[in-house]
This record gives C-alpha cells, sequence and structure tokens, in this order.
C-alpha cells in the first residue's frame, strides 16, 4: 500500500520487480506525474488486483501499461485519477476482469484500440467521466456496462460489438432504447434455442434429472460432474451456454440440491428505462405523420412568405388590418420554421434516434425549434385577438372617424405582443419549464412550481382571448344584423366569414388546451406518442392555412398578385383587368351616392379588412 504520499513525485522503472505472490497493489492519493512502470511484477496469483487512485499529477495511460504484471485474472480500480487520455494497447496483454475508470473527470478519450490484445473486461465502469466515445474495439466481452453520470457520452458505438452484455446502468434513458431492441432480438434467439429444450426443463421439475445445466452468479456457464466433484465451465464463446448438460445416474443425484433458473434464458437488463415523456421511438412516431408534417410545414413557409411579400411590396396604403395580417403572417412563418427543423431532425435520426437524441434535446436546435412554435403560437393568438377587437371598433364606430384605429396606435399595441411572446418563449432556455424535456421541443417541464405556474399561465391567457374573441364577435353579428345599421348582405358575409375563421383556429387549438390544461395539472389524458398526431394535425394547421383563408383566397390579395408580377413583367393583362375592375367598383360606389370618407359600417369593415376585401 502506498498511499497519502503527496510529496511521492515518481517511481523508477523496476521498482515493482519480480513479485510472485504479489496479489494486491494500491498507489493512492500521490504526487506522481507519470505512470508507473508495473510490467515486471509477474504475479503467479490467480486473482490480481491493481488500484490506483487520487493520483491527480497522473494524465496518461501509456501503451502496454499492464503487460507482465499477471497472467491470470486482473482487475483494475483506476479512479479519480487525473487520466485525460488512455492510448492505443494500453491493456494489451492482460486478462480483464474488471476495469473501473470511473470518477476520472478528465478523461475525454479512450483509443479505439485501447483494448486491443486484452482478453475481457468482464465489467466496465466510466461512471462519472468527460468520455465523448466508447472504444470501438474490445467491447464483445463485457457482461456488466456501468456509464452513470457520463453526460459527454451521447453516443453508443454499434450495438453489434455488446454480444455479452447482459446489464446496463447507463446515464440517458434513450440509451436504453438501442438496449431494448438489442434485447428484443436477443430474447427471439435465446427463445429459439430453448424451445425445445423448455420441454426438459419441466421434466426435470417433475422427476429425478439426469440432465442437469447450472448457471453461476458471475454469468458463467456450468457443468456439474458427479464423476470429477466439480464444476466444468464452457469456456467456448462461439458455443450456446445453454447447449452443455452433464450425464448422472439415479444414484449420483440422491439428496442433491439445485436450483432451475437455467430453464429462463438470461436477458439483457437496463437502467434507466425510458420515461413517459421520452419514448423508444423516433421524434415523429408515426410514419403518416413523417409524410404529412413535410406537407404541412412547407404549405405554411411558402403560403406565410408570399402572403408578407405580397403585401409588403403592394403600392397600396399600409393600412392597420394590412398590417395586422402581415404579424400574424410572420407568427406562422414561424411556426413553419419549428415543423421544418422537426421533419428534418426525424428524417436524418429515423430508427436511431436513441443515439442522436441526448444531442438533439439538449442542443441549440431543439432549442430554437421550441423557441419559434412558442413565440409563434403566442404571437399567433395575441395577433387574432387584435384583429377580432379592431373589426369588432371598426364596425361599432364606422360612423365616428376620429376613433378610428390608425397605424400609430396599431405599431405599440403590436410591439407590446411582440415583447410579450419573446419573454414567453424565452423563459425555458433560462430554466423555466424546458425545451428539453420531450423530442419534440415542446415545454412539458413542470416538475417545478414556477414551471408548472408558467404552462398554466400561457393556457389561461388563451382562455382568455378566446373568450374576448367569442364576445367580441357575438357583438359584431348583432352590428351587422341590426336592419337599422346595415342592408347590405355583402356586409354580412364578411363578418360571417371572419367568425367562421376565428372559430376554426380555435376549434383547433381547443384539444391541444384541453389535454394541456390536464398534463400541467400532472393528471395527463394522452401519451406523448399520441400528442405528436395532435402537434402535426391541429397545432400547426391554422399556420397553413391562415394565409390562404385570410388573404390568397380574397379578390384583394389576388389583385395585389398581379400588380406585383406586372411589375416583374408577367401576366400585365390580368393585372390591367384587376385594376380597371376596382376603379370601376370605387366610381359606381361614389355615383351611388356613398361617401369615401363615411362608408356604412360593414362597408367600411369591408374596405380595411384587406384580407377579406369584397
Amino acid at each position: 500500500l502506498i498511499l497519502n504520499t503527496k510529496n511521492l513525485l515518481h517511481i523508477e522503472d523496476g521498482a515493482f520487480r519480480n513479485l510472485p505472490r504479489l496479489k494486491y497493489l494500491s498507489i493512492c492519493n500521490t504526487g506522481i506525474r507519470q505512470f508507473p512502470d508495473l510490467t515486471q511484477i509477474f504475479s503467479l496469483e490467480a486473482h490480481f488486483i491493481l488500484e490506483l487512485c487520487d493520483n491527480l499529477r497522473m494524465t496518461t495511460i501509456p501503451q502496454n501499461a499492464f503487460q507482465g504484471m499477471n497472467n491470470e485474472s486482473l482487475t483494475l480500480k483506476l479512479y479519480k485519477n487525473g487520466f485525460e487520455d488512455i492510448h492505443s494497447h494500453a491493456f494489451n496483454g492482460t486478462k480483464l476482469n474488471q476495469l473501473i475508470l470511473k470518477d476520472n473527470k478528465n478523461l475525454r478519450r479512450i483509443h479505439n484500440d485501447a483494448l486491443r490484445g486484452a482478453t475481457g473486461p468482464d465489467v466496465l465502469d466510466i461512471s462519472s467521466t468527460a468520455l465523448e466515445s466508447l472504444p470501438s474495439y474490445g467491447l464483445e466481452a463485457i457482461q456488466v456496462l456501468n456509464a452513470t453520470s457520463s453526460y459527454s457520452l451521447k453516443r453508443l458505438p454499434p450495438l453489434d460489438k455488446f454480444s455479452s452484455l447482459l446489464e446496463a446502468v447507463l446515464t440517458y434513458p434513450s440509451h436504453c432504447c438501442a438496449f431494448r431492441n438489442l434485447r428484443t432480438e436477443k430474447k427471439n434467439s435465446l427463445l429459439s434455442i430453448f424451445d425445445n429444450f423448455s420441454k426438459e426443463c419441466e421434466s426435470t421439475m417433475r422427476k429425478p434429472a439426469n440432465e442437469i445445466l447450472y448457471r453461476d452468479d458471475s454469468y458463467n456457464t456450468s457443468l456439474w460432474s458427479a464423476e470429477k466433484n466439480m464444476y466444468l465451465f464452457a469456456t467456448d464463446e462461439e458455443t450456446s451456454p445453454y447447449s452443455y448438460s452433464a450425464i448422472f445416474d439415479d444414484s449420483e443425484m440422491t439428496d442433491f440440491d439445485f436450483e432451475y433458473d437455467f430453464c429462463q434464458p438470461k436477458i439483457l437488463t437496463c437502467t434507466p428505462e425510458p420515461d413517459a415523456f421520452n419514448p423508444c421511438e423516433d421524434i415523429l412516431g408515426y410514419s403518416f405523420l413523417r409524410v404529412l408534417i413535410w406537407f404541412i410545414n412547407i404549405l405554411a413557409i411558402t403560403g406565410n412568405v408570399t402572403v408578407l411579400l405580397v403585401l409588403v411590396t403592394s403600392h397600396y396604403k399600409l393600412t392597420v388590418p394590412r398590417f395586422l395580417m402581415c404579424n400574424l403572417s410572420f407568427a406562422d412563418f414561424c411556426m413553419g420554421l419549428y415543423l421544418l427543423l422537426i421533419a428534418s431532425e426525424d428524417a436524418q435520426t429515423s430508427g436511431q434516434y436513441y443515439n442522436h437524441a441526448i444531442d438533439w434535446q439538449t442542443g441549440g436546435g431543439c432549442s430554437a425549434a421550441g423557441f419559434f412554435t412558442v413565440f409563434a403560437s403566442e404571437l399567433s393568438v395575441y395577433t387574432l385577438t387584435v384583429i377580432t377587437i379592431e373589426r369588432w371598433h371598426t364596425i361599432t364606430h364606422a360612423m365616428q372617424l376620429d376613433r378610428k384605429l390608425r397605424l400609430r396606435h396599431a405599431v405599440p399595441i403590436m410591439l407590446a405582443g411582440w415583447l410579450f411572446s419573446i419573454l414567453i418563449a424565452v423563459l425555458p432556455l433560462l430554466g423555466v419549464s424546458s425545451y428539453m424535456k420531450v423530442s419534440i421541443c415542446l415545454p412539458m417541464d413542470i416538475e417545478t412550481g414556477l414551471s408548472q405556474a408558467y404552462i398554466l399561465l400561457i393556457l389561461v391567457l388563451n382562455v382568455v382571448a378566446f373568450i374576448v374573441i367569442c364576445a367580441c364577435y357575438i357583438k359584431i353579428y348583432i352590428a351587422v344584423q341590426n336592419p337599422e345599421l346595415v342592408a347590405a348582405n355583402k356586409d354580412t358575409k364578411v363578418a360571417k366569414r371572419m367568425a367562421i375563421l376565428i372559430f376554426t383556429d380555435f376549434t383547433c387549438m381547443a384539444p391541444i388546451s384541453f389535454f394541456a390544461i390536464s398534463a400541467a395539472f400532472k393528471v395527463p389524458l394522452i401519451t406523448v406518442t399520441n400528442s405528436k398526431i395532435l402537434l402535426v394535425l391541429f397545432y400547426p394547421v391554422n399556420s397553413c392555412a391562415n394565409p390562404f383563408l385570410y388573404a390568397i383566397f380574397t379578390k384583394a390579395f389576388r389583385r395585389d398578385f398581379f400588380l406585383l408580377l406586372s411589375k416583374l413583367g408577367c401576366c400585365k393583362s390580368r393585372a390591367e383587368l384587376y385594376r380597371m375592375n376596382y376603379f370601376s367598383a370605387y366610381t359606381s360606389n361614389c355615383k351611388n351616392g356613398s361617401s369615401a370618407t363615411a362608408p356604412s359600417k360593414a362597408s367600411q369593415a369591408l374596405l380595411l379588412l384587406s384580407a377579406l376585401e369584397k
């Protein structure tokens, strides 16, 4: 034992030479800078244990560092050191039983060939290290893998490398999804082997056995030989451990006690198990969603970009309705970006999401996607509420031009909406809830009271916005259906169209709100897997529908669209036709006695609302 000797800076080569009876060597809490020479120990003991710990100045494990220590079983406890790198062939010439590398906080790299030339290890412990990957060679013999608190280990080697693995204790639940698939394959293979053998197990349970197979706690397959009075261990890795048997006479088995665990195959176990928020599936889960999300996000992006381009470049005056429509289109465009990010990541990680889950959910991509969706959702709801209030105000005070909502009023109102939406979207990045909880990057973390209050605040505000919109449209209906105020049929049509648009928006949001409120109170009524259907089929539908319902399907937008194309040298005749029809309708209204400065209430709403003009 060489312990607590901080002033010990160096051990000369050959200091440990020809020690055939040495069983245990411990060098801990020293000032050694260079890995000591242990290659001349030549211990003859059946099992040798080397312990190196708390040697913080020792940074590397060189090639052939343990060759010549022992020709039998070797346990290496190399923990709490300053190791940063383990070189190629570092464990060459050893028969490793356990390799303990835990608590080497600075250990970032194990060379791919570090275990080349070694047999084993059966147990590998890399807990609390900074390793980003495991070596590609030498993992086949590992039966127990411990990698708890290894937060930098975000990807695993190919699963076929873990051919002997029986137990894995990992950091991230998503990695256990990989082993769950491997476990299923192994189980199916083993069950096929056991299909015929299980009948023999059952018969053995009922009568004295002539053929007994044992399995000990160290995962070795053993046979009991009555003649030699000992276990015979199966060492051929190519041979199934379940194919061995030992033949006995009935007289040899008298009063012999044995267990029947061998009747069931050993199945790989992995912890931590995936939870309800991160099931073992790809980001979108369902194949049909993988197709739909591309259709919806392309529609949302192209539709809203088109509306923004036409409204911004139109030579007509930027009115309040046009300004509000620009804000709504931008919000829906951000929702399209969110869907694009989700769809792209799903396409790249399909079938192997378990190996990319940590990089995605803890990286900038998921944070950006979460920001876009929350910002877009809140800005869209806010803008729809402002549009509805502006419509109600315009119709109610149509004859009072001095009370008309001007652009100088709308700008600060929408600025407040932008600031509010940005604040709500930024909070999960600052620790209030989190976008990292689920693969679809929504703020579904309600572990703390503050996070739960955050989710409830968003849902309550959305419900209040819906109530305000309903109240405004009830008043608009009453106004446009009053014969003393409005007689034109087209005025009623405008209000009805707006009502359909708003109610359609919030009907699509209703399922999301309902299930989200139940989840916020920790009584989830739907799984994350099923919620992805709502995410694709309901949540973003408005973002791709709004530009068409509010703008593209209207005559005013088509007029502006063809006028824009005429500036680019296309569709000039069509643009001229729209221009003539517009001025013809305006002249006709003037001849019929309609005042250009004080039109009827619904008519003025018709002119001011660009998305629903005529």
